[in-house]
């Protein structure tokens, strides 16, 4: 059987002139390995909004697909409807509407509390305008009372309009397989892509992993702590660990995978031609 998979990466604004053209420098490169598209981070509460669009309609200028991100947290319906407006005024055809974080300092999240209020307001707004990709959690979402509190959330996106999921990045392959027979068990058909995060540095992982409740298993956070300040052996060990996990990922039946890139192409690359994509 012949899976038509979806490969994808994803950026975040650049703050400066000089990160505008890093970032043109790395898409560049990842372009000629022909993605599906292209997502674009939404800072908390909007904060990136202005650089999203640019960044996204500069994607869109070189011909290629982009899927800006959208988090409703700290948004009100009326400037989310602003935003779709914009995106469907400049031919932009696929999102990824999330919650977000709420800005520090910020008490009230707006009138959306969920990411399934997001995507049945955007279906409401313009019907079937848009692909909707949505957050999925393997290893559950860190504010999840249960597993079937989480389960139970998914399944509410999906329900209110979702085309298809990426997951939060993971490294044991069981807890994404596991998600999504649990899924398929509730009914669930659209294609679950996991989240991939090459290893290049380990402080920066290691906080990521802690605020996003992504896992990081022990005998990996130790080979890294050994490594001390060697990056190159941090980065080899790293290649070697992304690699094998993403190939079990597409050899049990993966839809693809959608690449956590940091803005930079050098990993992502390297996994891909060991995968031999």
């Amino acid at each position: 059987m012949n899976i038509q998979r979806t490969f994808s990466f994803e950026f975040f604004p650049p703050k400066t002139s000089e990160g505008v053209e890093k970032l043109r420098a790395t898409r560049k490169q990842l372009a000629q390995f022909k993605p599906e598209f292209f997502s674009c981070t939404f800072g908390a509460g909007g904060s990136t909004r202005d650089r999203t669009l640019e960044t996204v309609l500069e994607i869109q200028g070189e011909g290629l697909a982009a899927a800006p991100h959208l988090s409703c947290v700290g948004s009100t319906k009326e400037n989310i409807r602003e935003i779709l407006n914009t995106y469907k005024s400049h031919g932009i055809r696929h999102i990824v509407a999330l919650r977000g974080d709420l800005p520090s300092g910020m008490a009230e999240t707006g009138e959306f509390r969920y990411a399934n209020e997001l995507v049945e307001f955007i279906r409401q707004e313009t019907g079937d305008w848009f692909r909707i990709e949505v957050a999925a959690y393997p290893e559950f979402h860190p504010q999840a009372k249960s597993a079937q509190d989480d389960l139970n959330a998914f399944v509410r996106k999906v329900q209110a309009g979702a085309s298809a999921a990426i997951t939060q990045y993971f490294y044991n392959a069981d807890a994404y397989f596991r998600f999504v027979d649990d899924c398929q068990a509730l009914g669930v058909q659209i294609p679950i892509v996991p989240g991939i995060m090459p290893i290049t540095n380990s402080t920066q992982l290691a906080r990521f992993s802690d605020a996003c409740g992504a896992e990081i298993p022990r005998w990996i956070r130790k080979r890294l702590e050994g490594y001390g300040d060697d990056l190159d052996a941090i980065r080899a060990f790293g290649l070697d660990v992304v690699t094998d996990l993403c190939d079990r990922l597409l050899q049990g039946g993966a839809p693809g995978l959608h690449f956590y890139t940091l803005n930079q192409a050098g990993s992502t690359s390297t996994i891909w031609q060991r995968l031999g994509l």
